[in-house]
């Protein structure tokens, strides 16, 4: 297999990240810029999302093709708790690129953030994502009942999580 890379998203990843959320194929990812411009507003903020230690957004690269993006969200309320995201282009479902991201993902939490627990939550129908988290070594905790919205509805979700930290 290529050598997956992750390196800070940049806004002009805008396009690729448009053409693979925006594909009919994709059906469970809830947040899918409506337009290229929406999607350029939204990496632009990736910096303050950084240096606010909300987000840290990656793009998953492969021979430095965009193939995907991975991030952590800080819950603000819990700073030892983050939350993984993620998305992989259709053509590179099933090829375990989203698992060894969530593996380089949480090898920058260790290094650089330090937090005690991760999440993973993905619709109840998404058995790639399922797979995923399993396969990280992730347990499921729960369903959370309306969790996610896509377009018009609202769907349940499964909620896994990992503890990577020792107490202070």
């Amino acid at each position: 297999m290529n050598k997956i890379k992750l390196r800070y998203q940049q806004v002009s990843d805008a396009r690729k990240f448009w053409e693979i959320l925006n594909h009919p194929d994709f059906i469970y990812f809830p947040n899918k810029p409506k337009t290229i411009k929406d999607e350029i507003d939204y990496l632009r903020l990736n910096r303050e999302k950084r240096k606010n230690n909300l987000e840290y957004n990656f793009s998953i690269t492969i021979r430095d093709d965009v193939v995907g993006a991975i991030g952590v969200m800080i819950d603000q309320r819990r700073p030892h708790i983050g939350e993984i995201g993620y998305f992989i282009d259709r053509k590179h479902w099933g090829k375990g690129i989203a698992s060894r991201s969530v593996k380089l993902v949480e090898e920058f939490i260790e290094q650089e953030l330090h937090l005690h627990r991760i999440e993973i939550k993905m619709n109840k129908k998404n058995k790639g994502s399922v797979l995923v988290a399993e396969k990280c070594g992730y347990r499921k905790e729960g369903i959370q009942i309306g969790k996610l919205s896509i377009g018009n509805e609202y769907a349940d979700a499964y909620s896994y999580a990992k503890v990577v930290g020792k107490n202070p």
